[in-house]
């Protein structure tokens, strides 16, 4: 197991700090009953724990070695064995509904720094088939999930995630604690699904078009941010008529003043 390299396509950092292993399981908490789901699971250092804890557990790993290795530690060789089933995938891809479809699930990874933000947007398609996901994170990406209003972290990834779940760091751990060491500083970060969303958008689509234009003029006042989004959908509603303070800049707004705004621009153009 030992004799397999990291492969800097997949973005491989394994975590080889047992204390930091053993946090991690302490604030997750799995129980028998529990329908967990790990995501690159590297050799399994937490597999392992989670397996002896959970009456099932789903592994999804894109690197075919590491399958293997997986395979003999696990299942005896074969897809399935006991409570853990491997896929050989790319978590991208997965139909995470197809496997929380009795019980809801319990994500669990750490994920490679180049697909994290497209892989969390991925999950929270499913989030009501999510119970609650622990993820290792790039620290500036956990940063930018937990920011609030103000923050200078807080943009478009802050708030299309805070719309659908609560978002708390949990702790920073260091490069020392993974081989190879990564180039910057990690930390976990719990999301935890609504049961009833706080704010209902009318279109979740139109919400997220809405924050990615005003973020990228995230200097300017609301007012000018959204002139081109305003001027292409209404043309004859103004920035200063809109149910917000538009002489805030988009930083400064919450979840709840965007999801106003959304639905406000919608039923004007209805």
């Amino acid at each position: 197991m030992s004799n397999h390299r990291a492969r800097k396509r997949f973005g491989q950092h394994f975590l080889t700090d047992s204390g930091v292993i053993e946090r991690i399981i302490r604030h997750i908490n799995p129980k028998p009953d529990d329908n967990v789901i790990e995501i690159g699971p590297g050799k399994g250092a937490i597999t392992s724990l989670l397996a002896a804890a959970c009456n099932h557990l789903h592994i999804i790993e894109i690197d075919r070695d590491l399958v293997a290795i997986l395979r003999r530690q696990f299942t005896d060789n074969r897809e399935t064995t006991g409570n853990v089933t491997i896929h050989q995938a790319d978590a991208l891809t997965i139909d995470f509904s197809s496997l929380a479809a009795t019980d809801p699930a319990r994500v669990v990874g750490n994920l490679p720094y180049n697909i994290s933000t497209p892989l969390i947007f991925h999950l929270l398609k499913f989030q009501k088939s999510i119970k609650d996901m622990y993820f290792m994170l790039q620290q500036e990406v956990v940063e930018r999930l937990v920011a609030q209003p103000g923050d200078k972290h807080y943009g478009r990834l802050s708030i299309m995630v805070q719309y659908y779940c609560q978002a708390d760091e949990l702790f920073e751990v260091s490069p020392s604690c993974f081989s190879p060491q990564p180039k910057v500083n990690s930390a976990i970060v719990k999301l935890t699904p609504y049961k009833t969303l706080p704010y209902i958008a009318t279109d979740v689509d139109h919400l997220s078009r809405l924050v990615n234009c005003a973020f990228q003029q995230r200097r300017k006042t609301l007012h000018n941010a959204l002139k081109p989004l305003v001027n292409a959908e209404l043309a004859t509603v103004s920035a200063s008529s809109l149910p917000v303070n538009t002489r805030l800049r988009p930083e400064n707004l919450s979840v709840s003043d965007y999801v106003k705004l959304s639905n406000f621009l919608l039923s004007e153009k209805n």
